[in-house]
């Protein structure tokens, strides 16, 4: 900032260079295909912050071995896996993950993380969103997922199903947030 509360020159062009990553980065078809973009110490593909505060996530386990879906579930799961984050919402003191697990189901969902969460809050949610990453044996990032809901009052409970595309052969860990919106 110069001496009359305008921003320098130099404010300016660095804020234009973050504009334009982020530009280029919501161009790409998905998170994971691009680098990590370090903005101010915000990392914005691991914690996929745009809000500025990173989730906390929490580690699952997977133990469950399991049959790749047909052509035809893989195509129906995949219109039901929601990978769209909702840039608006953001971690909430008292939104908690109660539980979670790993569940193969047998049929198109196949792999999925499912679970509970619980607004202790002392009031409602206009939107609350279960943010899920994969990995495989490597520790590598294979892809994220997530489940979202509209309306969650306080003192009350959501079970969620979040639809994971990878083949359960692949997927060794996860690990898991939860994010919120005010009404």
């Amino acid at each position: 900032m110069t001496e009359r509360g305008r921003p320098s020159r130099r404010t300016v062009l660095a804020s234009l260079g973050t504009g334009v990553t982020l530009s280029l980065a919501g161009c790409a078809d998905a998170v994971d295909e691009i680098e990590d973009v370090d903005v101010g110490g915000v990392d914005l593909v691991d914690g996929v912050g745009l809000g500025g505060t990173d989730p906390e996530y929490r580690s699952g386990t997977v133990d469950v071995d399991g049959e790749e879906r047909t052509d035809e579930e893989q195509s129906i799961a995949e219109q039901f896996a929601d990978q769209e984050i909702d840039e608006d919402v953001a971690p909430r003191d008292n939104l908690v993950v109660a539980d979670h697990e790993f569940v193969l189901e047998d049929d198109y969902r196949g792999p999925t993380v499912q679970g509970t969460v619980e607004n202790n809050r002392d009031n409602r949610l206009e939107t609350v969103e279960v943010r899920v990453r994969v990995y495989d044996d490597a520790g590598a990032r294979l892809g994220h997922y997530l489940d979202s809901t509209v309306d969650l009052d306080d003192g009350s409970e959501w079970e969620f199903e979040v639809i994971l595309l990878e083949s359960p052969e692949d997927v060794a860990e996860y690990d898991i947030a939860v994010l919120g919106t005010p009404s």
